[in-house]
């Protein structure tokens, strides 16, 4: 399972990045007006001079035309965009077209394997369900990311699935056992995922022990 960095942040993606264990990254304009540095298109061609992989910028037209001409600009901005576009009918046209132009999308706002199966006809490179926002309102939304791998591969779909909307490390865990290809995560979350107190105890150990036959 690939590793996505969820932030607009470019410390933090930079931070990330020299890790060398995240392969692309997520955005969208809630995010990027958290960080209020400057305007979409520059934090995204920056974000891309960083990362190699896969780094997706959010349309916000509603209409499929407007989709389409906002999308065609986006995919300019670098080599490694790929255009966001959420599954509605307006969304499925445009990602139908889109997709025609060699133009990579990622289906956001995925809330059932329906709009899976619809995002995969049409086209889309990667599918974005959003696991905490289903757990928000009672459902399981690994359950879902588990239902669209199955049928992807069942009908040899070759549209991605994005486990999205992480809000924990044990997210990630089942992401990974459900067989997303890709999880795309909070800053946060990635450093927690790095972070366990046997491995600070661990060294802890070794150092006291290595004073002590050292001295």
């Amino acid at each position: 399972m690939l590793i996505f960095l969820d932030t607009a942040n470019i410390d933090e993606i930079r931070e990330a990045a020299s890790l060398g264990v995240i392969s692309g990254v997520t955005t969208n304009p809630s995010l990027v007006s958290k960080e209020a540095t400057a305007d979409y298109e520059t934090v995204v061609k920056a974000i891309c001079s960083i990362v190699s992989g896969s780094v997706s910028a959010e349309v916000l037209a509603e209409d499929a035309e407007s989709m389409v001409e906002e999308a065609r600009v986006k995919a300019s901005w670098a080599p490694n965009v790929t255009v966001k576009i959420p599954i509605t009918a307006d969304g499925l046209k445009a990602t139908s077209t889109l997709s025609k132009e060699n133009i990579k999308i990622n289906m956001t706002l995925c809330f059932s394997v329906n709009q899976a199966l619809l995002a995969a006809r049409a086209g889309a490179a990667y599918v974005s369900p959003f696991v905490g926002r289903l757990d928000d309102i009672g459902h399981d939304g690994m359950e879902l990311v588990s239902d669209i791998v199955e049928m992807y591969g069942y009908y040899e779909l070759p549209t991605k699935v994005i486990a999205a909307s992480i809000r924990h490390t044990l997210h990630c865990v089942t992401a990974a056992r459900a067989g997303a290809d890709i999880a795309t995560v909070p800053y946060k979350v990635l450093m927690q995922m790095i972070n366990h107190p046997l491995t600070d105890t661990g060294i802890a150990r070794f150092l006291e022990d290595w004073r002590r036959v050292s001295q």
